[in-house]
C-alpha cells in the first residue's frame, strides 16, 4: 500500500512538472545569434506594453493594433518571414524582460542614455516630445501656462504611467507639485477627467488625441524649455549583432521614405478616434 502510493505521488510529481513546463512561455532566440536565431526558432516575439497609439490591444479578441505593433509584424513578415507573438508586458518591465530573454524586441521605447547602457536600439521610427494637458477651468493653473515651472507649483498634481520615459524625464525635473504615477495611459488620462490629477505629461502624439476628443475643456501645452525630446524606436538585446540591427534600421528608414510610417500611425489614430465618438 505504501509502496504504491509513492508511485502516485512520483507520477503526480512527474505530471506536474511536465504540465509546469509547457505552461511557460517559451524564451526567445539567442540575442548573440541575432535574426538567424529567431528565424531558427521560427517565430519573432515583441514585448508589448499598451500605449496608444504606439501600441494597442483589444480586450476582448487579446489582438494587438497600433502602428509599433504593425511595424513589428511587417519585419517578422516581409523580412525575417516568421510569424510575430506578442507579449504581454508592463513599462515598468519592458526593458528587464529583453534583458532576462522573455522577448526578442521590446515595441515603442524611448530612446534614451539610461536606457542605451543597457540595452541596444535601432533608429527612431518616430520623433517624441512631452506636452502637458490640463483642464482649462482649472484655477490652480495659472493663464497662458507655457512652462513646466508654470506647472510646478504647490498643490498641483502630475499624472504619468509608472516607469516610462515621461516618468523618468519628468521626475527630476518637479519640485513642488505632486506626482502621481499610474499603471497605464487610461488611468492616466482618467485621473485628469476626474479631476483627481490635475495635469496629464504624455507623449505630444497621444495627448493631440486625447485632447481632439475632449476639446471642450482640454488644453495641450509644449513645454518651452522641452522637458524631453527623444526619437522612439525599438529595444534589443545588448548582444545582438549590430549588422543585424542595421538590417531593422534600413527597414525602418525605407519605411519612413515610403510613407508607410505616416500611413500606419494615421489607421492607429483613426481607430482611437472612432473608439471615442
Amino acid at each position: 500500500m505504501i509502496t504504491d502510493f509513492k508511485k502516485s505521488m512520483k507520477k503526480f510529481a512527474l505530471g506536474f512538472a511536465v504540465a509546469s513546463m509547457l505552461a511557460m512561455p517559451a524564451a526567445a532566440a539567442d540575442p548573440s545569434e541575432g535574426w538567424a536565431g529567431v528565424q531558427a526558432e521560427g517565430k519573432l516575439r515583441c514585448g508589448a506594453a499598451v500605449f496608444p497609439p504606439y501600441v494597442m490591444r483589444d480586450p476582448v479578441t487579446g489582438e494587438y493594433s497600433g502602428f509599433f505593433s504593425e511595424l513589428c509584424k511587417q519585419f517578422g513578415e516581409e523580412v525575417l518571414n516568421v510569424p510575430v507573438e506578442f507579449v504581454d508586458t508592463t513599462w515598468d518591465n519592458i526593458v528587464a524582460g529583453l534583458q532576462s530573454g522573455k522577448w526578442d524586441m521590446s515595441l515603442a521605447l524611448n530612446r534614451t542614455p539610461t536606457r542605451a547602457l543597457a540595452i541596444a536600439f535601432s533608429e527612431p521610427a518616430v520623433p517624441y516630445e512631452i506636452t502637458l494637458v490640463y483642464n482649462k477651468s482649472n484655477p490652480k493653473i495659472p493663464e497662458g501656462a507655457s512652462s513646466l515651472a508654470d506647472f510646478d507649483i504647490d498643490g498641483v498634481t502630475i499624472a504619468v504611467v509608472s516607469g516610462t520615459a515621461m516618468d523618468k524625464s519628468l521626475t527630476p525635473l518637479v519640485e513642488n507639485a505632486d506626482i502621481v504615477r499610474l499603471p497605464s495611459s487610461d488611468e492616466a488620462r482618467l485621473a485628469v477627467m476626474s479631476r483627481r490629477a490635475d495635469v496629464l505629461a504624455d507623449p505630444s502624439d497621444s495627448n493631440a488625441l486625447f485632447v481632439a476628443a475632449n476639446k471642450d475643456w482640454a488644453v495641450d501645452v509644449a513645454p518651452v524649455p522641452a522637458i524631453s525630446k527623444q526619437g522612439i524606436g525599438f529595444g534589443l538585446n545588448v548582444n545582438f549583432p549590430a549588422k543585424d540591427i542595421a538590417a531593422l534600421d534600413i527597414f525602418i528608414q525605407e519605411k519612413i521614405d515610403t510613407g508607410a510610417v505616416d500611413r500606419l500611425v494615421e489607421a492607429s489614430v483613426q481607430e482611437i478616434l472612432a473608439e471615442t465618438e
